[in-house]
Formats: structure tokens, C-alpha cells, sequence
């Protein structure tokens, strides 16, 4: 065992982190609930994950890109139609879609059942954002398009297109 194994120090951050199947925040979005596992605050902010389930025909955000964070997709259930570009994936069950920074991407659950899907960010940066867009739905703000553009650029985050 190494001297800094044997130490009595406390840790500042807890070594394991267990979040339960009931446990974690939760975050409604319209359609669509996420719940963040991992807000990167037991990852030193080098890594947050959440479950998102999106109802049937729900439609995702406008096409973007992140300039500071890859974005991970692991799809648990239903299929999620991703738009890369001009290009479009179906993603089923057991399917990962990464997305490196930079590269404009957008998702939706065009089918008839509920779709849900494992997201991770890297570094965390963007749980915050779900959270800033959540607070305007609850203050009972409407979420116009400017408003979620305005969010998205204190993220690190912009439109792939001009808005119309």
C-alpha cells in the first residue's frame, strides 16, 4: 500500500459516487425528461451524464454545435433519428452517437413510442444550460427561440443555421 493510501486525510469528494433509480434531479423540458446523473460535480467537471426520455413525436433542439464539449448519445430504448449535417442516423437501442465539437447535430424521437437515451458531456458545461432553460419554463417565461439562443451562447453553444 502506498503512503498516500495509508494517509487519515479526508477526502474532499466522496470516491464513489451512487445515484439510485429513483434519485438524481430531474428536468422537464416540454416533452421531454431528463434526469442528470452526473452534474460533474463528482467528476471535477470533466464529465456529467443524463437520462433523457423523450415522449413520442417530440421534436429536439434546433440544429447546433458546442465549441467546448463532445456530446455522447447511448440509446437505452425506442430509436432517435440524429441530424449530422445534411445527414440524417436512425439510432436503436444498443446504438452510441458521438459528437465531437464543432460538428452541427440535433435529434428527434419521430416515432410513435417513447425513445430514451443516455447523454454525457465532456467536460459538464452544458448540464447548466438544461437547468437556465428549465428556470425560464418555470418562471413562466416562453422559451422563444432567441431566448434559447441567448442561453446556448453562455454554453459555449450556437445555432448550425440562422435562425429564421
Amino acid at each position: 500500500m502506498t503512503e498516500e493510501a495509508k494517509s487519515s486525510e479526508p477526502q474532499t469528494h466522496p470516491a464513489v459516487s451512487v445515484v439510485g433509480p429513483g434519485d438524481g434531479e430531474t428536468i422537464v423540458l416540454g416533452t421531454t425528461r431528463m434526469r442528470v446523473l452526473e452534474d460533474g460535480s463528482h467528476t471535477g467537471h470533466r464529465l456529467a451524464i443524463a437520462e433523457s426520455v423523450l415522449a413520442p413525436h417530440t421534436q429536439g433542439p434546433p440544429q447546433h454545435r458546442h465549441a467546448r464539449h463532445d456530446e455522447g448519445f447511448y440509446i437505452l430504448s425506442g430509436t432517435v433519428r440524429f441530424t449530422v449535417g445534411d445527414e440524417n442516423y436512425d439510432a436503436a437501442s444498443g446504438t452510441l452517437v458521438m459528437v465531437a465539437p464543432g460538428t452541427p447535430h440535433t435529434f428527434a424521437n419521430l416515432t410513435d413510442q417513447p425513445a430514451v437515451m443516455l447523454s454525457t458531456f465532456t467536460p459538464d458545461l452544458y448540464v447548466q444550460y438544461f437547468r437556465e432553460l428549465q428556470e425560464v419554463l418555470a418562471d413562466g417565461r416562453p422559451l422563444t427561440q432567441q431566448a434559447n439562443i441567448d442561453a446556448m451562447s453562455r454554453y459555449a453553444t450556437e445555432p448550425a443555421t440562422e435562425p429564421a
